[in-house]
């Protein structure tokens, strides 16, 4: 088997997580030319193009299965890093960007529980890079080799990777008093929620459209979207006055119970059951952000229907 260069694959990867050639030498604190050079070097090594030169630049399949050897690698030296912590405590963390430890967890996730449950593992120098996206969707990043675990929906484990249930968030929908009062004084109703607008993260979160289907018996929905890619962002929005927000209840509930925001469907909730998926590989890195998570997820989560 080949043994690529180290350099030339932190090349490929800074080329990926930087999405050009440009910042991936700025990042390596190399010219440009040299990024190239390393790149069609690999390339002709592997006998196959591993970036599409396209906009944005992406990964090919081999050009993935080699990032993912890297994010491999890169867990390895984290494995070595922490050892050596432990051997000698006052020594100082590598901080190189090629060591960073990339995971993909949900906006509101984020918003929530999983900061208090990586907390200690940053301050023991874990270099850490979270990707935010859509709770359906970051499992993408883990199957294409960016990230070696994701909180997702996905239930099943992909290949080369194992699951973990964690539980069940809460959404319920809120409005602050005067917009429900204007707009909602009966509560938020069968008749009337195609009347006011609600937020969304972006134009792939249907959680809205999901909490009015199943709130209501319905089988499809269709309705009026403000956009707000925050969701701290989209409890300042509905707070404001501006829309219905179908938010995580743990992140509303000090706003519920000091009145600023009120339940436009009380004794509804929609719970959105959430996973862990992590490599299948051998690494006291990858075990402690995994038991850091099902910890802080058996404190914050519902349990009832997670699995176990």
């Amino acid at each position: 088997m080949s043994t690529y260069d180290p350099a030339a694959l932190e090349c490929l990867a800074a080329i990926v997580e930087e999405g050009g050639f440009e910042r991936a030498a700025q990042r390596l604190n190399v010219t440009q030319s040299a990024v190239s050079q390393r790149l069609r070097a690999l390339e002709a090594q592997v006998g196959s193009v591993l970036i599409v030169r396209s906009r944005p630049l992406r990964p090919t399949s081999a050009g993935q299965l080699l990032l993912k050897h890297t994010k491999q690698l890169r867990l390895l030296r984290a494995d070595l890093e922490r050892d050596l912590q432990e051997l000698a405590p006052s020594a100082p963390g590598s901080g190189r960007e090629d060591e960073r430890i990339s995971i993909a967890i949900n906006a509101d996730s984020i918003a929530t529980w999983a900061l208090d449950a990586v907390h200690d593992l940053v301050r023991q120098r874990l270099p850490l890079e979270i990707i935010a996206d859509d709770q359906d969707f970051t499992q993408e990043w883990l199957r294409s080799g960016q990230v070696l675990g994701c909180v997702t929906t996905l239930k099943q484990a992909m290949r080369g990777c194992r699951m973990v249930p964690l539980g069940a968030m809460h959404y319920v929908a809120v409005a602050s008093s005067s917009f429900a009062q204007k707009h909602l004084p009966n509560g938020l109703t069968a008749h009337n929620f195609r009347e006011v607008p609600f937020l969304s993260f972006n134009r792939k979160d249907d959680m809205a459209a999901e909490f009015v289907a199943r709130t209501f018996g319905l089988k499809r929905v269709a309705l009026n979207h403000l956009f707000v890619p925050s969701t701290e962002g989209q409890l300042h929005a509905v707070k404001a006055g501006w829309a219905v927000g179908v938010l995580p209840e743990l992140l509303v509930r000090p706003a519920l119970a000091a009145g600023d925001i009120v339940d436009v469907s009380p004794g509804h909730t929609l719970p959105i059951q959430l996973y862990w998926h992590c490599w299948n590989l051998e690494s006291e890195v990858l075990e402690a952000l995994t038991q850091a998570l099902i910890e802080a997820s058996a404190r914050d989560l519902d349990q009832g229907n997670s699995g176990r």
